[in-house]
């Protein structure tokens, strides 16, 4: 699977967790960044990923900010983004079965390393179900169009 990733300042170590964990998963991907711990504005990092995935240029996209709010916002602005905030293993296995979502939101201020592991594991291993799903996601497709 080839992965975009981005943070801002607020989700820096998360991302860099998550970046060994798609390693260890033996995943492609690329890193958005930032390099830097200084104060960075989410929607500049948010925005590579969702337009790389909504190009198809990637699979799936992981955000994380301090609450991951402004990272999930800022990803749902560009059509065909379908981002979940996801806090629980349960949400992101939900997210992939119902919602069909391609770009994960976190936040560092909220979960530790641990969990955010296991979410990312269940998000990427997670199949969009379809069946009654698929005309919601067909609905939501029309929103985008109006």
């Amino acid at each position: 699977m080839n992965i975009a990733i981005s943070s801002d300042h607020g989700g820096n170590n998360l991302r860099k967790e998550i970046i060994s964990l798609l390693n260890e998963l033996g995943h492609n991907y690329q890193d958005f960044g930032p390099q830097t711990s200084d104060s960075v504005d989410y929607p500049d990092y948010a925005n590579p990923v969702s337009e790389g995935v909504a190009a198809g240029n990637f699979d799936r996209g992981i955000l994380v900010c301090g609450t991951g709010i402004g990272m999930s916002i800022a990803a749902n602005k560009v059509n065909g983004i379908r981002c979940a905030l996801v806090h629980d293993v349960f949400s992101a296995k939900a997210t992939r079965g119902h919602n069909d979502s391609n770009i994960l939101a976190m936040g560092e201020r909220v979960i530790g390393g641990g969990l955010a592991r296991e979410i990312v594991k269940t998000w990427l291993a997670g199949e969009f179900e379809g069946g009654r799903h698929e005309r919601r996601i067909e609905k939501l497709s029309e929103l985008e169009n109006k």
